[in-house]
This record gives C-alpha cells, structure tokens and sequence, in this order.
C-alpha cells in the first residue's frame, strides 16, 4: 500500500502543477482589468497604471508566475485586490458552510441512493425498480438552482419552516448555522443522489447472479445477508467511485446553490471575485478545489486497497 501511496502522491503533485499553470493562463487572459474595475469609469489612464503597479499587475506574465508559484511554496496564496486581506484568510472564513454543505449534501445522497439502488437490483423489473429508475432520471435532469427555488416557495416562503437564505448571524450557535443548511443541502443531495442510485443498481446487478451469491443461497443464509455482506461488498468499488467523484463534483458544483440560498460560502466568494476580476482569490479558490478534488480522488483509491485486496496500481 505504502507504494501504491506514493505513487499516486507523484501523479496528484504533477495534476496540481498543471493546475496552477492552467488556472493563471486562464485568469490573466481573461478580459478585463482590475485596476480599472477598482477605480471605476472616471479614472484616468496615469490613475489605473499606478494602481496596476502597486498591486503587482506591471510586469510581465512570466514574473507574475514566478511570484505567484514562490508564494504558493511559503504558504501564500496572495492578496485579495478588492477585500484587503490575504486570500488563505478570505477562504478560511467562507469555508464552514462550504464544507457543512458538501458534508451533509454527500451524506444525504448516500442516504438516499444506497437502499434503494439495492432495493431496485434485487426486484428488478418490478413497479418499486421501474418507479426509482423513473424518480432517479428525473432527479439527474433537474437543475439544482430550479430546484432550489421550489424549495425556497415551498418550504420556507409558503410553509415558514425553513430560512429563506443567509447562514445565520456570526455569532449564532452552531445548531441554528446548520439549521440554515436544510434546504440546500436536500437540494444538493436529491439531485446527486440519482448517480450513486444507478451507479448501485448497475453494480448490484452484476453482482446478484454471480456464484458464490448463488452458493451462498444454497447455504440457506438468509436473503439480507447474502445481499449485504457478500453481493453488496463485491459491489462496492463501482459505488466508492461514484460516491468520490460525486463528493469532488459538489465541492465545486455547490457555487450554484450557495449563490441561490445566499450562502456566504466559497462558492459565492469565487463568483464575486470573478465578476470583480479579484485574480488573487480566483486563483487560489480554484487551486483550493483542485486540491480537494484530487485529495479526494487519492482517498476513494487508497479505499480500493482496503474494500479489495486483489486491487494494484
């Protein structure tokens, strides 16, 4: 394990080198400056150079890079232009409901999609597999933001049971924070959830007919043992990718759903600096979800070892 380890620690170092390579390409040829930005229309052209030179935006596009990779090395991420503070900071404020929201959105999808992608190879070809393929389709085809907003109609605007937005104050207890999550996280969930669904159905199937779940049977264990620990832990490698691809995809795809709930997190940090062409917090907030993203890759294939020893890389 321990070489199977570092190999992929070699392959996530050499992802994120291209990462950051990318990430600064395509924030610097991205148009427009955010000296004139900051200054506004009225600035004149002296006004915008002198602020362009302290900000660091003078020179050319390789010293740029070569600062802006150093800084990475000490732990610098840079300065954010707009909010005056260093990015690490500005990221490290707005990522409690990032993360709660990934947290809770992964396990309510898991929660959902496990049983009944189980429950659906098992009677396959029956009304409960035909209606959770059907509910699992749709699910897939909404987008998360209209869903939101029927959320939002039904449950906080109609019913009063829940917040409309917003995260609660700053010095609201943690319960009444998480409180404020309800919403987005069930939409988040529900709508992931459909690809673990299948992704289980599919695994389960293959798995069902095999023979030693027919031997296994002829044992005379029961029906929930033969299912659970011998078919659905055969199954299980197809399913931790999909639940890991499903965490790292809502890591970045939760920029949607904090910017239709309000949520101070960093998704909407990362939407904000776009539109002020903040390079600073684009790039690190970028690098940041890179960074999960292949951590999170690195953690589903070290699960490989442990859930099938017959696993190598």
């Amino acid at each position: 394990m321990l070489g199977a380890a570092l190999n992929r620690l070699i392959g996530m170092l050499t992802v994120m080198a291209i990462v950051v390579t990318i990430v600064f390409i395509i924030v610097r040829v991205t148009p427009g400056d955010p000296a004139a930005v900051m200054l506004g229309p009225d600035a004149t052209a002296a006004d915008v150079e002198a602020l362009r030179q302290r900000l660091g935006l003078d020179g050319t596009i390789l010293e740029q890079f070569i600062s802006y990779v150093g800084g990475i090395f000490r732990g610098d991420l840079g300065q954010s232009i707009f909010l005056g503070q260093p990015v690490t900071t500005a990221l490290w404020m707005r990522a409690e409901p990032t993360f709660f929201l990934t947290i809770f959105s992964l396990a309510i999808a898991t929660v959902i999609a496990l049983p009944i992608g189980v429950a659906s190879a098992y009677w396959r070809g029956s009304w409960f597999d035909q209606v959770m393929t059907s509910l699992a389709m749709f699910a897939a085809s909404v987008p998360s933001f209209w869903l939101g907003l029927i959320f939002i109609q039904t449950f906080a605007v109609s019913l009063g049971w829940f917040p409309t937005s917003g995260y609660g104050g700053p010095y609201s207890p943690l319960g009444e924070r998480l409180y404020h999550l309800v919403l987005p996280a069930t939409t988040l969930g529900i709508v992931s959830s459909a690809l673990i669904m299948r992704f289980t159905r599919a695994s389960m199937l293959d798995v069902l007919n095999d023979d030693y779940v027919r031997t296994a049977r002829s044992k005379g264990m029961s029906e929930w043992r033969v299912v659970v620990r011998h078919a659905l832990k055969n199954a299980l490698i197809p399913i931790l990718t999909v639940v890991g691809l499903t965490a790292a995809l809502l890591i970045s795809g939760a920029i949607v759903t904090e910017t239709v709930f309000a949520l101070p997190g960093v998704g909407n940090l990362i939407v904000s600096a776009v539109l002020r062409r903040d390079y600073p917090v684009i790039q690190g907030a970028l690098l940041i979800v890179a960074g999960l993203y292949v951590l999170v890759n690195f953690v589903i294939d070290m699960l490989y070892l442990l859930v099938d020893p017959r696993v190598r890389y």
